[in-house]
Parts: structure tokens; sequence; C-alpha cells
């Protein structure tokens, strides 16, 4: 049986895929791509995003994923700052950004698939490819297969979500054979790949974890279901008709199953589950143990980022035995918990997280050395989170050092006291920062994203907090508000509710 990946009714074998990727670059080589050039790629999830991957990687070339969430400037940004020769764009994201590409960007048009169209509620119309544009698939089925052997492939170039200001794009050095096949291999193990492995990805293909995920069991040729859009009970629908074995997944994505009503989650078996993974934001211990009681002890954790990779891995017994920890520093990878002058602490000591692997290559921030060498000590690098490790070498997150709150000389993580208000009946999603106080120097304000028909109160919410974390983590300002801003890994994209209040201050903490 030949394996294939799914979308919608739509099903993609490996072989068609490698004859389209071989087409694909001779058809970007006929557009000027080579080594080292960059093109973007502003595509949900879909059979060509893989297909417009695979391909850069052919000529040597970079495939810079765009969050399709952003604006016409934010994207214009990306574009100009990541050089992108070409644009590889579904129909209905074009129609939004209208005329606003700059006109040496040279764009390829998917049709948006009716799967897509159906989970988004778009409007056919803006679905189909403009009759002036290049269609996707018949412009490279207009191309021979590229008969030159493949350059070293580098890996997708990804732009951080810009907590501190614009996003970066994390550029990798070309990789050796050798280091590729490295990659690919502590990947498998990572993800916990397996022959007869059927994978999900319900997460945004333009996010550094499903895409390495998503391109991994590609390159493995794993049979691959991808979900359209995340929907709690259509993903378990999926599990259970596809028989999916193993999935990604964030801690945001385990709230909204737990909140299904338990008629809901009894109509699907998922007994085929072999291999859960999570990681990009902190879990709720309670909300990890109830999903272990549901799908069973196959839960495992990372920790890592976009420049770091994977360090740290957390099996679900390392989990029961340490409950709330993100696992313990994996072979290919050193890990320090450094203080404010760069000393090494002491375990239970909370300070800066520095890491480096030795599975893939070092990176650089395109056009940006000098901010790449900034979070550099000892070799290692920090992208700014903060947690401690125990005398056993477990690791325990606190919070993003630029989340961390000091009000009255305290040291507050907002993430702790997310991570219980999350739990309360109708908060769909929610968000925890500081703003300015004359007495204290800094205050806690909760931004909520109300669930549909939930009747939240401000004195409600504090109601419920109470006793579950101390008094002065009670945030004093409660906001309800919709469509909170989200950065590409989904999270709330708390710099855009934050920065308004300290603005006028003239400074951001």
């Amino acid at each position: 049986m030949s394996h294939q990946i799914i979308s919608g009714n739509r099903a993609l074998s490996y072989k068609d895929l490698q004859g389209n990727v071989l087409k694909i670059a001779s058809g970007f080589d006929g557009l000027g791509i080579g080594v080292g050039d960059t093109m973007a790629l502003m595509l949900r999830n879909d059979h060509a995003f893989f297909e417009a991957s695979l391909a850069a990687g052919v000529l040597g070339a970079y495939p810079v994923p765009i969050n399709w969430h952003y604006n016409a400037e934010e994207t214009l940004y990306i574009l100009n700052d990541s050089d992108a020769k070409i644009l590889v764009i579904h129909a209905d994201l074009l129609h939004r950004l209208k005329n606003s590409i700059p006109e040496n960007i040279q764009i390829i048009v998917v049709k948006t698939p009716g799967e897509i169209q159906k989970a988004y509620g778009l409007d056919e119309a803006i679905c189909s490819v403009p009759p002036e544009s290049r269609e996707w698939q018949a412009w490279f089925n207009a191309h021979s297969p590229w008969q030159n052997p493949p350059k070293p492939a580098p890996a997708s170039m990804i732009y951080t979500s810009g907590t501190t200001g614009y996003p970066k794009g994390v550029r990798r050095h070309v990789p050796s054979p050798e280091m590729s096949q490295k990659t690919l291999q502590i990947r498998k193990q990572m993800w916990g790949s397996q022959r007869g492995a059927i994978v999900l990805i319900t997460g945004p293909l333009y996010h550094s974890a499903p895409n390495a995920f998503g391109l991994t069991h590609v390159k493995a040729e794993t049979d691959i279901v991808m979900q359209a859009r995340f929907d709690a009970e259509e993903m378990l629908h999926l599990i259970a008709k596809h028989k999916v074995t193993h999935l990604h997944i964030v801690p945001t994505m385990f709230v909204r199953l737990l909140k299904l009503p338990e008629q809901t989650k009894g109509r699907y078996d998922i007994s085929s589950l072999k291999f859960v993974i999570h990681g990009a934001a902190p879990c709720s211990p309670d909300v990890k143990r109830e999903m272990m009681n549901w799908f069973g002890p196959i839960i495992h954790e990372y920790y890592g980022s976009t420049e770091t990779g994977i360090s740290v891995l957390s099996t679900p017994d390392d989990w029961f035995k340490h409950p709330g920890t993100v696992g313990k520093v994996c072979p290919w990878a050193k890990l320090l918990i450094l203080g404010e002058a760069g000393e090494i602490l002491p375990a239970g000591e909370i300070g800066d997280i520095y890491t480096v692997v030795d599975y893939q290559a070092d990176f650089t921030y395109h056009k940006n050395e000098a901010k790449r060498f900034e979070i550099e000590q000892k070799g290692l690098v920090t992208i700014g989170d903060k947690g401690y490790l125990t005398a056993d070498g477990y690791l325990f997150l606190c919070d993003r050092k630029n989340d961390m709150v000091i009000s009255g000389g305290v040291n507050i993580y907002p993430a702790e006291i997310e991570k219980e208000l999350i739990l309360m009946p109708g908060v769909k999603d929610c968000a925890i920062f500081g703003i300015p106080d004359e007495e204290f120097g800094e205050s806690l304000i909760a931004y909520l994203e109300p669930e549909i028909g939930s009747e939240l109160t401000e004195e409600g919410v504090k109601q419920f907090l109470r006793g579950k974390v101390a008094g002065y983590k009670v945030p004093h300002l409660i906001k309800f508000q919709n469509n909170l801003p989200r950065e590409d890994s989904g999270k709330i994209f708390k710099r855009k509710l934050r920065d308004p209040y300290w603005e006028k201050l003239g400074r951001l903490i």
C-alpha cells in the first residue's frame, strides 16, 4: 500500500509528490531561484506547502513561511526583509493583500481547496485564481522534471513572533549531507516516528514546530492527515476515521478538547493513538493530568525554540514523577541556567535558560548578525525564557523574561496564573501582564477572551483565582475582549496588548 498525504477528500501519493517537486524545482529555476535565495510561502495547510518547501530545497534555496494572519503591512515587512524573489500564495490570501505585494516579487497562486474554504467559511469567489495570474498546478505541470543533482538543502527560514519588536528571520547555515541525515534521524526520534505511523498535523505549517514535525514525516514518507483548521471535535473525528497514531499539539488545544461535552468525547474511538507530543507553551499540571487520564500515558513534552531546536524532552513517566516538568536535557544538547551576571546558578534557582544542540546547523538572524550574538553566552543561546533545574536534572519553566512582572519588588510569573485561569468555565483564552503602577511599579492586568454565551464578571474571575494563587497574584484589573491578537504559534500576542499602557511613559517596562 502506497503512503500518502491526505487533506480533506484529496490524497497525494509520495510518488506524485516527488514528481511534482522536480517539476516545481525546474519552474523555480526558470524564475531565477538558486543557492541561498529565498522564496516566500503564504499558504494554509495544503499539499502545496510541502511541494514548494521541498522544491526550494532541491535548488539549495530557503523557503520562508509567512504567518497568513498577518495584515498587508506585516506581510510586506517579511517579504522585503527576507529578500524573497517568489511568493507562493493561496488565492483567498492574495485577495486579502490586494495590490500591496512589491512588483519585483513573482507571484504563483494556489487555488484555495474546498476543505480550507469550508473550514474558514470563505466565499468561493475569492478562492479561485485570478485569470491573469500564474496558477500553481498548471504552471508547474508545464515544466519538465529537474534533472540535475539536488543541492544541499537549508532549513526553512522561520520568522519569530516578534514579541520585542519586528519578527526576525532565523537563517540556518547550510548543513553538510551528514548533518542533514543526523537532523532527520534525531527529529524522527523526538517525534516518536516509527514504521506504520499515521500522523495528524493540526497546527499551522508556517510555525516552526508543526513545520519541523510535518517536513520530518514527509521526508520519512509517512502517512499524513492534515487538518485545515484546528477544531477540537473534528480532530477527534480525524483520529477515529484515519486511525491516527501520532499527533503534535499545543496546550491551548488540550484545553479546547477538555471543554468538549462528555457525550462528544465518547463518540470517537481514539484508541489508535500511540504517541502525542506537545510544547510551545507551559501546560497546567491539572490540564495535562486530565489529558493523560483520557488519552492514556502517551503524552510527551518538549522544550525548544525556532533558534535552538529541541533540547529537553519529558516522557509520560518523567512527568508523573515530576508533575509540571518539561523534562531532562537530551543527549544531543547542553543546557545551563545563568544569573544576571552570567554565572551558572545552582539547582532550584530561577535564571535565564541557555541551550545548544549538536544535531543541526548553527543559525544567524537574517541581516542582523549582531542580534544573534547578543543572545549568546558560553557558546549557548537564550530566547528569554526563565526557569530552574532540580537537583536530579529536571527543567521547570517559569515564564518569558520579558513577561515577568516586578510588583512591589516581588517577581511574578504570569504563566503560573494563566495556567489556573484558563481552566475557568467560560474562558476561551487569557493573557496576564504588567502595567504601570505608581505605588508598586507594576500591577497585574488580565485580558480574557470569553467563550460564546458565557457571562463572566470581573469579580467572578478574581474569586475564581483566590485560593488557587497567592493574593498578590490576583490581577487588579480584568478586561474582556473577543478575538485577542495572536502570535505565529497561536499564543496571544501580549506585546500588542501591553505596549499601549507603557508607550505614554516612553518605556516598555
